[in-house]
């Protein structure tokens, strides 16, 4: 398959064109892709990067007369939403999301950006603020389409997905060439695998992700993203059953193949496996839950978190 060069316009269906926005990066693949759903009334789904020339080529891609009315944004990355502001004010259309960049986040990953944990990987648009908040299950339809709102938080709290038909609109939560990040306090690996298991069972034929090309097969796509992160996991017990370790020195056991330059990645991804596993009982603290803790494995009979068991 030819790799598509922004500011290519591609007509993916009837009633369904993919801008990519000129920002590739070993994050975003070959750019973040914006979606136009519709014909002549039209919805925007994931703006995109701050960027001219992209709000340029969104603007291109509309055939005479087409409008935008509805503008959507699956989370508030800053590949994502930067461009809102900018597309706002050249159609006044609304936006709809499911809130701001820390609506959604459970008590946990609260706790631990009290706690000063920064976020890490993709930047957080901390300006951003739709002005349509959507609930989960929800229906928002316009001229000739329809979108059922999906309340996914794991790779950010306030990530949604958005249902058409048989297809699924998946921003960064499920895509094909890369496993989601899942980066604490904004990421949150429990969340992640419950909202993957229920895109599973949705059964839908196409995922069309925030980043590279569609998922024609989204049920197997979703068990290798759960196989992959269960298989961490394993990993990650493996290497506390000798004793105490922090999450660096874990990573440094696990990724034994990855580059210095990625292992601080690799390590809040370990981070991330803990925070899970602290809440299921399986591993617990020395102290307070955080970054830099030493985890041990549990005894069978540990209290769960909230239960004094960090």
């Amino acid at each position: 398959m030819q790799t598509p060069r922004p500011p290519t316009c591609e007509k993916l269906a009837d009633g369904l064109r993919r801008v990519i926005a000129p920002n590739p990066s070993p994050m975003t693949h070959w750019g973040t892709n914006t979606y136009i759903l519709g014909e002549g009334q039209v919805a925007v789904i994931d703006p995109g990067p701050d960027s001219p020339a992209h709000l340029r080529a969104i603007q291109d891609a509309l055939a005479p007369g087409e409008t935008i009315t509805h503008i959507f944004v699956t989370h508030s990355h800053v590949d994502h939403s930067t461009l809102v502001p900018m597309l706002k004010q050249t159609c006044g259309a609304p936006v709809f999301a499911f809130g701001d960049s820390a609506a959604g986040q459970s008590a946990v990953m609260r706790d631990l950006r009290a706690g000063g944990l920064a976020g890490g990987g993709e930047g957080v648009d901390h300006d951003f603020t739709p002005d349509e908040t959507l609930t989960d299950q929800c229906e928002v339809a316009g001229a000739g389409w329809s979108l059922r709102a999906l309340w996914t938080p794991g790779h950010m709290s306030n990530h949604m997905c958005f249902q058409s038909g048989d297809m699924i609109f998946t921003g960064d939560h499920v895509m094909g060439w890369a496993s989601s990040l899942v980066s604490p306090p904004d990421g949150d690996l429990t969340d992640f695998m419950a909202a993957t298991r229920r895109l599973r069972d949705l059964d839908a034929a196409l995922f069309l992700p925030g980043h590279g090309p569609t998922v024609s097969e989204p049920r197997q796509r979703c068990d290798w993203l759960l196989e992959h992160r269960i298989s961490r996991e394993r990993d990650i017990l493996k290497a506390l059953a000798a004793g105490p370790l922090s999450a660096d020195e874990i990573a440094r056991q696990v990724y034994t193949e990855v580059a210095p330059e990625l292992l601080g990645a690799a390590t809040r991804n370990v981070f991330a496996h803990l925070i899970d596993l602290v809440q299921r009982g399986r591993v617990c603290t020395e102290g307070t839950l955080a970054a830099q803790a030493r985890f041990h494995r549990c005894r069978p009979d540990a209290p769960r978190i909230g239960e004094n068991a960090i």
